[in-house]
């Protein structure tokens, strides 16, 4: 047809040859100018989000003038130094308002994304909320509480696209761990920014832009759950709930030196959660709160575990806080490691890990070296089969419609590359440069259903492994080493294959929690300088960029307990952070 009415157009082409350059020009310049409008259109949807945002942004700039005109004398700098379970008491004995409370953090709030653009959307309901909350004669533990929530977490009326525009699809219900908050009494009052897509973990999207450390505007505040860590981080919120696949709790609190929780999986209900690759099980999303104390996520973790939560997702064990475990003071049995051999502990990281297990041994605990047991697959690798276990091609399609984020373009580039050219680089690189053989060898898509049932069963095997030697050493928990301090931005989407300290206990479903120790030194800085491990490949010359200039930034470590044992990793990240601070004051 097309050709039909160009020769009825053009009557002066005499010859098929003619024609045929002709068509192929124009079908050129149809080509560009659909790519064009393509890139008009996500343009245009972009830019209607960003507008979306300011506006809600805006009411709520406009709610906080407008409750302190109407209240001249309320204070918010007797409010936000408290600690949460200080803020939860007054709260309880009526001292203190939910509306002083909610708006005092609603103006920190909007101080704070000022400066590192952490905030995605204003819950206007919050305002009504307060109002119903003052009209009931039961008060839940987290009554008043203002919280910050995730964008990836769903809220009724509201976008969870992850940096993926969905043409203005808004969720129809809240998250059940939302409804659980809600019925104890807190009020989810903003959404944070996310890295797109979730999958990295610096926090960056085309549809809200880059979040901002707010202890260096240099560095990246963590991803994927970087605008929870940075509001909370500068007092913006006193908790807030996050996500988790590979780390995405732990990395935004070490980086801005938070305290954050990733339980086992499904004991917290995640229902309706937006997960990175749809459908993918074998490596479960779960959803942990993030708070500036241990105190704090403790207070939470009380307040979920209830039978509301049970209640409304029968597929989360009913299993309540147990405050036995919890409160218990006998002496624990630790287990220790500094580093692993994939990818080496940094200097500063090595260091915080001695200095941990020194103070812990004074206060009477017993501390055992502890090698995490080796498999054929390191757990970066290992992670990624099962995680990109079709080589990534769910992941790509989230991008059709959208605009990829820079952070994201090398995870993009590689998935694209088909199977036989990564088995052959892989291949020819191996002798040379093993770490990047083994990058990848993991984004190989598993060629058959007995393929993935086998990186399956190395999972599973790789877990009683484990175990077997936690019950052997005869352990109550492990101290391990975190990735940190926080980098510089850029760098985390250059470096997904430093994430073995993370991806080790998501592979295992271990509940495992994140505490600040100390603080990066000039010594260490010196030491990073000379650190080499792997003949300065590629890997080690980008963190060594990556981290240079950290004088100053926090240092965690990890704190790990088998599954289901919650409350036990927070009895041991609790201790941690009173020894820390005892060490610090003498």
């Amino acid at each position: 047809m097309i050709a039909k009415n160009l020769r009825e157009l053009l009557p002066e082409f005499t010859s098929d040859r003619t024609f045929l350059s002709a068509l192929v020009v124009c079908s050129g310049a149809s080509l560009v100018a659909l790519r064009w409008l393509k890139q008009r259109n996500i343009h245009w949807k972009t830019e209607e989000a960003k507008k979306r945002r300011e506006l809600g942004l805006q009411e709520m700039e406009k709610a906080v003038q407008r409750f302190k005109k109407e209240n001249p004398l309320a204070q918010s700098n007797t409010i936000l130094p408290l600690s949460l379970v200080e803020l939860a008491g007054k709260l309880q004995d009526g001292s203190l308002s939910p509306e002083s409370v909610l708006y005092a953090y609603m103006g920190k709030a909007l101080e704070v994304n000022k400066e590192v653009n952490c905030l995605t959307d204003f819950l206007q309901e919050c305002e009504s909320q307060v109002q119903e909350l003052k009209s009931k004669t039961e008060k839940g533990p987290l009554y008043g509480i203002p919280f910050s929530i995730k964008q990836a977490i769903p809220c009724k009326g509201y976008d969870s696209c992850c940096g993926i525009l969905n043409q203005g699809v808004l969720d129809q219900e809240d998250n059940v761990t939302i409804q659980v908050l809600k019925k104890q009494g807190a009020v989810p009052f903003v959404k944070t920014n996310i890295s797109q897509t979730l999958i990295c973990y610096d926090c960056s999207n085309p549809v809200h832009g880059q979040t901002l450390n707010p202890l260096n505007h240099k560095r990246s505040p963590g991803g994927s759950s970087g605008g929870e860590g940075a509001l909370i981080s500068a007092g913006g919120s006193i908790i807030g709930l996050g996500s988790d696949t590979g780390g995405s709790v732990r990395f935004p609190s070490s980086f801005c030196g938070i305290c954050a929780l990733r339980p086992t999986a499904h004991r917290l209900s995640v229902l309706g959660m937006r997960e990175p690759i749809d459908g993918q099980t074998e490596v479960p999303t779960v959803i942990g709160p993030m708070a500036r104390d241990v105190d704090s996520l403790v207070l939470c973790m009380r307040a979920l575990l209830c039978d509301e939560m049970f209640r409304l997702d029968p597929t989360v064990p009913p299993i309540p806080f147990n405050e036995e475990v919890f409160s218990r003071l006998t002496p624990l049995r630790i287990g220790y490691y500094d580093t692993n051999s994939h990818f080496p502990s940094t200097p500063s990281m090595r260091r915080v890990v001695h200095e941990t297990k020194m103070i812990l041994e004074e206060a009477g605990h017993t501390l055992i070296p502890f090698t995490p047991p080796e498999l054929d697959w390191n757990p970066f690798e290992l992670f990624t089969r099962l995680f990109f276990a079709d080589g990534g091609s769910a992941f790509l399609e989230k991008f059709k419609g959208n605009f990829v984020d820079p952070h994201l373009q090398d995870a993009v580039n590689t998935c694209k590359i088909p199977f036989f050219i990564k088995k052959t680089m892989a291949t020819l690189l191996k002798p040379w440069s093993p770490r990047v053989a083994s990058s990848l060898n993991s984004m190989c898509e598993a060629r058959s259903v007995k393929d993935l049932w086998a990186h399956q069963k190395i999972r599973q095997d790789y877990c009683q492994t484990f175990i077997a030697e936690w019950r052997r050493l005869n352990l109550d928990v492990v101290l391990g080493p975190m990735l940190g301090p926080a980098f510089n931005i850029g760098y985390p989407g250059k470096l997904l294959v430093a994430v073995c300290p993370t991806v080790q206990y998501s592979i295992l479903n271990f509940p495992v929690g994140v505490v600040p120790v100390s603080t990066v030194t000039q010594e260490d800085e010196r030491q990073l300088k000379d650190y080499t491990q792997y003949n300065n490949d590629k890997f080690e010359k980008l963190m060594n960029k990556a981290l240079e200039g950290g004088v100053g930034l926090p240092l965690s470590v990890q704190c790990v307990a088998l599954p289901w044992q919650e409350e036990l990793c927070l009895r041991f990240m609790k201790e941690v952070e009173t020894l820390t601070a005892a060490k610090k004051r003498s």
